[in-house]
């Protein structure tokens, strides 16, 4: 099946701890602090691949975490820091913050890469904390946390022409004919239930993609049908050729059909029903198609061209490609709007911290004290008094008096808790 939307879980890898110990050797007075460093926990990067189609693969599973880094050992050892998780995504995928919706990324290259989630880094051994007063220190920190978030993500696939028109135009034929693909082709309304690619190539070497857009109906832009599930795909198409039943065969008129879809494109998104089209009078070997191909021409034809064509039997194919091929030389390369080209998110800068009250409780937010808390070892006497100076030091003191806070009183950052005192 085609799926094109998914939700999923990244977390970077958790830096590893920092650590404790002393030199301790015959021959080397005071020997002091040796504890190393831990390693950098593993990034979660995401990697455009061309040979991928759909996002089925995060159906299945959706939670993604890297390896932590390893942790410092004696003799000003470093921990090995951990390798990057690679998430490969079809090309054409828009990845968002799924609590903001901020947009991370558009993956429109082939080995495109992005990093979604940083790796933290690793606690520094206790050799970082001597200092004259304190030649050997009993502390070390702990390894950053690891980013972590929800992520949506989104296919628009990337072809160079769209087929658009209602169900049982005879796109899905039409593409059958000009290219390998195979599309599931029936007389049935919404025969085709996922989009369908083929590459199309031209005698003289030159080629293309084209795409077929489920068939779009009245009020699709608003939800109606299928085509609404879909027409997102014809976003990054630089030219359209929309499909027309010209012989009426499903009861409906030609004429009609031509601004009912336009309608729908631009409702959707106007900037899609301002790219160039062509039609495409398809069934043409039907009888009742010849008296509808001049009410086109007469409707349509100053404004567009028309290719009279019959998918079925192949009739006026050729012109058709031919034609398109040289549209498209001259036609450039969709950018996405929104494309963020860089290969790591922007963090964007934000207060250290803030201080807020409620139902009695004292909470301390901001990331950058919460990483201090995180790589503390609470459990160490030495590292809560280092804590203690990073408060004050931040100005967490200050700014807890002036919110009111007294002696008792609750202080809440992140999971940890303490009794505030003076």
């Amino acid at each position: 099946m085609f799926f094109d939307k998914a939700r999923i879980f990244v977390k970077g890898g958790d830096g590893g701890n920092g650590c404790v110990a002393m030199r301790r050797e015959k021959y080397v007075p005071e020997g002091g602090p040796w504890g190393g460093d831990g390693g950098r926990g593993g990034d979660i990067v995401f990697q455009a691949d061309e040979g991928l189609r759909t996002l089925v693969d995060f159906r299945y599973k959706r939670h993604y975490k890297a390896q932590r880094g390893k942790h410092g050992e004696g003799k000003n050892r470093y921990g090995l820091s951990a390798d990057d998780l690679v998430v490969r995504l079809p090309v054409g995928t828009v990845i968002r913050d799924d609590d903001t919706g901020e947009l991370i990324s558009d993956l429109v290259r082939n080995g495109q890469q992005v990093v979604v989630a940083r790796g933290g880094r690793g606690g520094r051994g206790n050799a970082h904390f001597a200092t004259p007063n304190n030649k050997a220190p009993k502390l070390a920190e702990k390894g950053e946390p690891g980013e972590e978030r929800w992520l949506s993500l989104e296919l628009k696939l990337l072809a160079d022409v769209g087929l658009v028109g209602f169900p049982n135009a005879g796109k899905s034929t039409l593409i059958s004919q000009v290219s390998a693909a195979k599309p599931k082709i029936a007389n049935y309304p919404f025969t085709t239930v996922t989009p369908n690619l083929g590459v199309i190539r031209v005698d003289d070497g030159r080629s293309f993609v084209m795409a077929d857009i489920p068939g779009l109906i009245e009020g699709a832009h608003a939800g109606a049908g299928l085509g609404h599930e879909f027409l997102r795909h014809v976003e990054r198409t630089r030219l359209l050729i929309h499909v027309l039943d010209t012989a009426g065969s499903e009861g409906r008129d030609p004429v009609e059909d031509f601004k009912v879809t336009n309608r729908e494109l631009i409702l959707y998104n106007p900037v899609i029903g301002s790219r160039p089209q062509v039609i495409v009078a398809n069934k043409m070997d039907l009888p009742e198609a010849a008296e509808n191909l001049t009410r086109l021409k007469e409707a349509y034809g100053n404004d567009y061209e028309i290719f009279p064509i019959s998918a079925a039997t192949g009739s006026g194919l050729d012109p058709l490609i031919y034609k398109v091929a040289a549209l498209l030389e001259d036609l450039p390369d969709i950018t996405p709007p929104e494309e963020e080209t860089a290969d790591h998110v922007v963090h964007r800068a934000e207060p250290r911290f803030s201080v807020s009250r409620e139902e009695g409780i004292f909470l301390v937010g901001g990331k950058e004290i919460k990483r201090h808390v995180a790589m503390t070892d609470l459990e160490n006497d030495e590292a809560v008094e280092r804590l203690q100076w990073i408060f004050k030091r931040m100005g967490i003191d200050d700014a807890l008096k002036e919110a009111g806070i007294k002696e008792g009183d609750t202080v809440k950052i992140g999971d940890f808790e303490f009794e505030y005192v003076e």
